[in-house]
């Protein structure tokens, strides 16, 4: 292993990140009730300005009130350059004992996030808090893009970072109107095919600030987690924006519909064929051990020690979801 590499700062389940605006009290029990790994309730975009300090009395009474089983539940606070950041957070963090994570939005530099984590250790220490208080940051802006590695480095207290595609959306003027969907106008034509036909290829236009996230992440032990598909009536459509990032390393997405959540738990869990394969490679790992052999070639592809830390990380990936879901997790 390498001396340099940063080991994950804080073990979570978050294949699925549900939101809930705080103003919206029906759908509190509901949240509760269903299979998402992490529950936020919404200070910010979701609540008009004349809401703001009702949602922030509705969030605190909800997280003290209602039974949140595993889940882990965080509040997104309004931006530090609102008039209710600092509230949210005080309020919030001192009433709230059952509160797993801060959700800080448009994070731009290290010093948002650590101005947040100083914060924290501030009301914990006079509240006499024992449980920690995790931070987790959208990054929605091109300054947040252009910092996520320094984002990523800024506190031991960074849990995840977030993809935030609607803010981003229009922060960097691409005037798509459905946030989190693929845009017909990112596209090249081909050449010309045998009867002339040139055909329209469409490109991932946040790949790479997908991208750049995830590799930040890994950098130094943070989550990535995929934004808001906002299309919630196109299941399709949200499936293969999980799986896209999926491929890239992120771990969960957010679920703006309770519809969407059984997606991202199946996207961001083994599959019973990877299972299936971790299991069969590290027994032919082993085989091939006890021969003196550290690699071996299995139907012309090679097999070595690389796939035994791939397999191991499946499955410890499902073990993970089975202690957090009591070992009822459906295996697709």
């Amino acid at each position: 292993m390498s001396a340099t590499l940063t080991p994950p700062r804080r073990q979570r389940l978050q294949r699925s990140e549900l939101a809930v605006p705080a103003t919206s009290e029906r759908f509190f029990a509901k949240a509760c009730a269903s299979d998402a790994d992490v529950v936020f309730l919404d200070l910010e975009d979701a609540v008009a300005d004349a809401f703001k300090d009702q949602a922030r009395r509705q969030a605190v009474e909800a997280l003290n009130a209602l039974d949140w089983g595993r889940k882990s539940v965080a509040v997104r606070i309004n931006g530090l350059d609102t008039p209710w950041a600092l509230r949210d957070l005080v309020e919030i963090v001192s009433e709230c004992p059952r509160l797993d994570m801060v959700l800080l939005p448009k994070a731009g530099t290290a010093f948002d996030v650590q101005f947040v984590a100083q914060v924290l250790t501030a009301i914990e220490r006079e509240k006499g808090r024992d449980k920690r208080v995790g931070i987790e940051v959208l990054i929605e802006t091109s300054q947040g893009v252009a910092h996520a590695e320094e984002i990523a480095a800024s506190s031991d207290r960074l849990e995840a970072m977030i993809f935030g595609v609607g803010d981003y959306t229009v922060d960097m003027r691409t005037n798509d109107f459905v946030f989190g969907t693929p845009s017909e106008r990112y596209a090249v034509l081909t050449a010309p095919d045998a009867q002339g036909v040139r055909h329209r290829h469409w490109n991932d236009q946040w790949h790479f600030a997908l991208a750049r996230i995830a590799n930040a992440c890994r950098a130094y032990g943070v989550r990535a987690i995929d934004g808001p598909f906002t299309d919630f009536g196109d299941a399709e459509g949200y499936r293969a924006s999980a799986t896209r990032s999926a491929a890239l390393g992120f771990e969960g997405k957010w679920a703006i519909h309770p519809s969407q959540v059984a997606i991202a738990n199946e996207v961001y869990s083994p599959s019973a064929g990877q299972l299936a394969w971790a299991d069969k490679v590290l027994g032919t790992l082993e085989a091939a051990a006890a021969q003196g052999n550290g690699a071996i070639g299995e139907k012309g592809v090679l097999i070595d020690l690389a796939h035994a830390k791939l397999a191991r990380s499946l499955q410890q990936r499902q073990a993970t979801i089975d202690r957090h879901t009591g070992g009822n997790a459906e295996r697709r």
